[in-house]
């Protein structure tokens, strides 16, 4: 293993602990329309701006990060937060990019998932929660178009590349709980395929044998074990937490109804940072705001100890064979849970004028491409109106 690159340890030595809480939070207050933002951003800040990364150095840290499982792009912020002020950099400039989306998620979730709020307020939740399912439809068609290109720089041939795709999909609506242990399977797959191996890769139990131990009649260790699978096994990051979470939240503890579950995930898109925030809204759902706080802080935490144990060893993951072998069969299953997670919030839908609010959505970002933040507000707008006007919400 190599040690500290020359140009980290003079970016840890001149950049102060004040200036990245100061730039790393501002990061996390602007980056509305999630990780094609944020990298825009942090590229912006420590490559263009100030040098504090060389541009090969930035796109090695990006790629490192999407080897990893969980959200890439907070990955990312942490790691250049690392590379500008070291380890003490690394969670100051974390914490200032995960805070704000985690209190707006909370603060959101108090007025929108209370359990009797105005009329108004549960018509902009069902109206920008009609939308999410073209939201996620977006996401992962977004993803998709580059991926499959991609594909033939890790030699997938394109017939198991969607194969894992569509094993995703179906993962992502049928598996439930078990969507991780899905996405394992395909990565096992993966690398059994590139090692040119004719034995059958087994998708590994032990983890979904976990969840019992942790889950507890949904209390705080059952929070803390679906916390845990979106940010430390959720391959791809993103979108592909709606699925993990939705299973746990709606069918195995009850903490909230599809209906619940659909507002929570349009709070997320609604928000700046990362969409893992999310996961603050359905442990406000579960345990209140205690519940908020334990769901982040667990979730976020393996980035911070990926990066903190990494370091500037980011870049040999990189060029590790089996890591982009595992990704290779990961990633477009991550793609296909994406795509699959649109049809489940879309049949969570309850209401007929959702389903238009939704075709509204989907002509808006599939069609015209405007922006997501753009988009969920008017649908909310819509869903204002359409209680106003007495529609059942």
């Amino acid at each position: 293993m190599c040690s500290a690159a020359p140009d980290q340890r003079a970016g840890a030595a001149r950049v102060s602990l004040w200036r990245i809480a100061r730039e790393w939070t501002r990061i996390g207050l602007m980056g509305f329309g999630g990780p094609p933002a944020h990298i825009a951003l942090l590229r912006r800040l420590v490559v263009e701006q100030h040098r504090w990364m060389q541009p090969a150095d930035f796109d090695d840290a990006l790629a490192a990060c999407n080897l990893l499982p969980g959200p890439a792009s907070t990955q990312l912020a942490i790691l250049c937060a690392y590379r500008a002020g070291g380890s003490r950099g690394a969670v100051v400039g974390g914490l200032g990019f995960i805070a704000p989306a985690v209190v707006a998620v909370l603060a959101l979730s108090v007025v929108f998932l209370a359990h009797n709020p105005p009329l108004w307020v549960r018509g902009a939740a069902a109206g920008a929660g009609a939308a999410v399912a073209a939201v996620a439809a977006r996401a992962g068609l977004d993803l998709l178009r580059g991926a499959f290109a991609r594909r033939r720089e890790r030699d997938t041939p394109a017939a198991a590349w969607l194969a894992f795709l569509a094993v995703g999909a179906v993962g992502a609506a049928a598996a439930g709980e078990y969507l991780v242990v899905v996405l394992l399977g395909c990565g096992l797959a993966g690398v059994a395929l590139a090692r040119e191996r004719r034995a059958k890769a087994r998708a590994p139990h032990d983890i979904a044998a976990l969840a019992p131990l942790a889950a507890v009649k949904g209390g705080y260790g059952a929070l803390a074990w679906t916390a845990l699978k979106v940010g430390a096994l959720a391959f791809g990051g993103g979108f592909v937490i709606v699925p993990l979470m939705h299973a746990d939240a709606v069918h195995v503890y009850h903490w909230m109804s599809d209906a619940r579950f659909v507002d929570a995930v349009a709070l997320g898109q609604l928000t700046p940072g990362p969409v893992v925030a999310t996961v603050a809204a359905v442990g406000y759902a579960a345990h209140g705001i205690a519940g908020g706080v334990l769901a982040a802080a667990v979730a976020f935490a393996p980035s911070f100890v990926f990066v903190l144990l990494a370091g500037a060893r980011f870049s040999i993951l990189r060029e590790n064979v089996t890591a982009r072998a595992f990704l290779s069969a990961a990633g477009p299953a991550a793609i296909g849970a994406i795509l699959g997670a649109a049809v489940v919030l879309a049949a969570a839908l309850d209401h007929a004028w959702q389903f238009g609010v939704l075709a509204a959505a989907a002509v808006s970002l599939l069609v015209a491409r405007s922006g997501i933040v753009a988009t969920m507000l008017l649908a909310g707008v819509a869903g204002v109106i359409a209680a106003l006007l007495g529609a059942s919400v």
